[in-house]
């Protein structure tokens, strides 16, 4: 496969290789999700682009946390110098982390191997001194204990970060989000739309998205005030209560309420109340036949102006564009499935 050049020349794309070190418990969906992208991708060009391989230690297949396993699956030893090592993480992962795991991913930085991880992957990276300096991302679960067990990495609320050479992501389904825009930044702003359309996507996150982490997991069962505040915002979307009311409701006063959000969930009330709304408004936009002024107004903003500067310094489209981009996606994919049948 080849790409135009700036200077209008056709520049040969060579092919990458993924290797997808398997721990015991990990992610199934988080695998599966990174290595469809990649699929998808040599199908939607036509050309064997990317090759993946799933790793273990000793070769033998792992059992995921639902139980199955992939094959077929290699010895860790038997990869060679892949383009990527991403090391797949899942549940208990620190009780499968060993001394000889360790020194086997820092063999592979020595020899300038890029490093990646999926999951709780990035809890060994971490682990091996391997995320020291670096931005990382690690499943919102696992966020606050790592940050204070390894000072040294610069852990974020993204849903993934790509960092020099490490390439480090949540759960879920946000590796799908990750390897496509590896894919686009390899082989360009063109074929990652067209993987997304083929999955039904409504969009491409990217980097500056965050993973929604839920408030009680943030900040647990003993705070609940806290959780009482944030129960009257989301019961209140379209005549939002001023901060004041909330804390006369909540039985607190208004300063206790902005100490409390600053604290716990790292932001003022007011911000975590108007991303809540904009969250609503995004899922009224493509879940619905409403007009932008009708969700506008059912999301508490009476100012058309204002909704479209918060929605779009939230998730970078206006909602006009938002909703465009879902309409096109919508088409392109029903187009697809003619010429299928």
């Amino acid at each position: 496969m080849t790409r135009d050049t700036k200077d209008g020349k056709a520049q040969a794309i060579p092919e990458r290789h993924f290797v997808f070190l398997t721990m015991p418990q990990y992610s199934m969906i988080a695998l599966s999700s990174a290595v469809e992208a990649l699929r998808m991708a040599n199908r939607v060009t036509g050309f064997a682009v990317y090759r993946w391989t799933v790793a273990s230690t000793d070769g033998e297949p792992v059992p995921a946390s639902n139980g199955l396993s992939m094959e077929p699956t290699v010895p860790i030893s038997d990869v060679g110098h892949p383009d990527v090592l991403f090391v797949c993480g899942g549940l208990d992962i620190e009780r499968h982390v060993n001394a000889d795991i360790l020194s086997l991913l820092r063999r592979f930085a020595q020899h300038r191997v890029p490093l990646g991880s999926l999951c709780t992957g990035g809890y060994v990276l971490a682990k091996a001194g391997l995320l020291d300096g670096y931005k990382a991302v690690i499943h919102w679960e696992n966020m606050s204990a790592l940050q204070e067990k390894f000072p040294r990495a610069a852990f974020s609320s993204q849903l993934f970060a790509i960092d020099r050479d490490r390439f480090t992501c949540s759960g879920g389904i946000a590796p799908l989000d990750l390897m496509l825009n590896i894919i686009k930044h390899h082989l360009g702003r063109d074929i990652a739309p067209m993987i997304s359309d083929q999955f039904i996507l409504d969009r491409i996150r990217s980097d500056q998205d965050r993973q929604h982490v839920p408030l009680q997991a943030r900040v647990g069962l003993f705070h609940e005030n806290l959780i009482e505040a944030a129960a009257l915002m989301e019961a209140n979307i379209e005549e939002p209560l001023s901060l004041d009311e909330i804390a006369s409701l909540v039985g607190v006063s208004r300063r206790q309420i902005e100490r409390l959000f600053k604290r716990y969930v790292g932001e003022v009330p007011t911000k975590y109340y108007l991303d809540m709304r904009l969250r609503r408004a995004r899922y009224l936009l493509l879940q619905t036949a409403m007009s932008i002024m009708d969700v506008a107004v059912a999301c508490g903003f009476q100012s058309p102006p204002h909704f479209s500067k918060c929605y779009r310094n939230l998730f970078g489209h206006t909602p006009s564009a938002e909703r465009h981009l879902s309409q096109r996606q919508a088409l392109n994919q029903s187009s697809a499935e003619s010429l299928q049948t």
